[in-house]
């Protein structure tokens, strides 16, 4: 689908909209904080570079047990990128695995339902 918006002005309606889900994904999900909105914009950036360069090594590095368990560990995969971006972050913080793996998921839903009313 064809966004209905000029290219720059899509990015960062996307980038915002990442954000925002962020912020929402922090309240929604206990031990995942998110602390500003400026904070939730520069993690979107992280997450995103790191979604288009270390998501794709972990998922060739951990392949055979991503075939083993029917493609479920892609969901510690993801948290596991959220920790990295949290590791790296001062203003987002994930405490724990469980917490990285689920907020992942929330994350992903939400994000997927503001983008289905923003586009």
């Amino acid at each position: 689908m064809q966004p209905q918006f000029p290219a720059l002005s899509y990015y960062l309606i996307h980038w915002l909209v990442s954000a925002l889900a962020l912020l929402i994904t922090a309240k929604l999900m206990p031990r995942f904080i998110v602390k500003s909105f400026g904070d939730a914009m520069i993690a979107a950036v992280v997450i995103g570079i790191a979604n288009a360069v270390v998501w794709p090594i972990l998922i060739v590095l951990t392949l055979p047990i991503n075939i083993l368990t029917l493609g479920f560990f892609t969901f510690a995969v993801n948290g596991a990128v959220l920790k990295i971006c949290a590791a790296i972050l001062k203003g987002f913080e994930i405490d724990g695995w469980l917490p990285a793996i689920m907020g992942s998921i929330v994350l992903s839903i939400v994000g997927a339902v503001l983008r289905f009313f923003v586009f």
